[in-house]
């Protein structure tokens, strides 16, 4: 795995952990020897882990829209930062340039961005691992409606099942690498 797409916030969100996982989060990816592709903001979240990978000695590479640029206050530290059009474009370039996605804790913007990637594999457009890092029980509701979802006939089990849950980001690595192989 050489890229993974980080979906966060750019806020800290009121768990004094999340910040703590963020740290830990960009750290492993730079001594994994993966580059982190995120949103390309330096503040909350998305701030945090690119400044962990950065100072573990890791590449980032930033995706931002012209309409965030000053709202999120894009980062002028990274590999690289894409400025786009929009946030479908901003998606897309985060898409291309990941072979799998981390979903961390954060608002609607990193839910709208989890349901786009795990929608497109479901229905084929991609074939890259997605994974809830469910950090302090953070995704608990989400991963109750999922399954709410398989009872009543929307969403197929076996479609469920190809989502990486875990608490570590060490263990998502590891099962992304393992779905990667299968996918191929």
């Amino acid at each position: 795995m050489k890229s993974i797409a980080v979906f966060c916030g750019s806020r800290f969100g009121n768990n004094p952990v999340y910040e703590v996982y963020a740290k830990e989060v960009g750290t492993y990816l730079a001594n994994a020897g993966i580059q982190l592709v995120y949103g390309g903001a330096k503040v909350g979240i998305m701030g945090t882990i690119a400044d962990a990978t950065l100072a573990a000695g890791g590449e980032v590479i930033g995706v931002m829209p012209k309409s965030l640029e000053e709202k999120e206050i894009s980062h002028e530290g990274l590999t690289e930062l894409h400025i786009v059009e929009s946030m479908h474009e901003r998606k897309k370039m985060m898409m291309d340039l990941a072979d799998g996605f981390i979903v961390f804790p954060g608002g609607i913007g990193t839910m709208e961005e989890f349901f786009e990637v795990f929608t497109w594999n479901t229905i084929g457009i991609l074939h890259k691992p997605c994974a809830l890092l469910n950090i302090a029980g953070y995704y608990e509701g989400l991963i109750q409606m999922l399954k709410h979802m398989v009872d009543e006939g929307f969403l197929q089990q076996q479609t469920n099942q190809t989502l990486i849950v875990e608490k570590t980001i060490e263990v998502i690595v590891e099962k992304m690498m393992e779905q990667s192989a299968i996918l191929k």
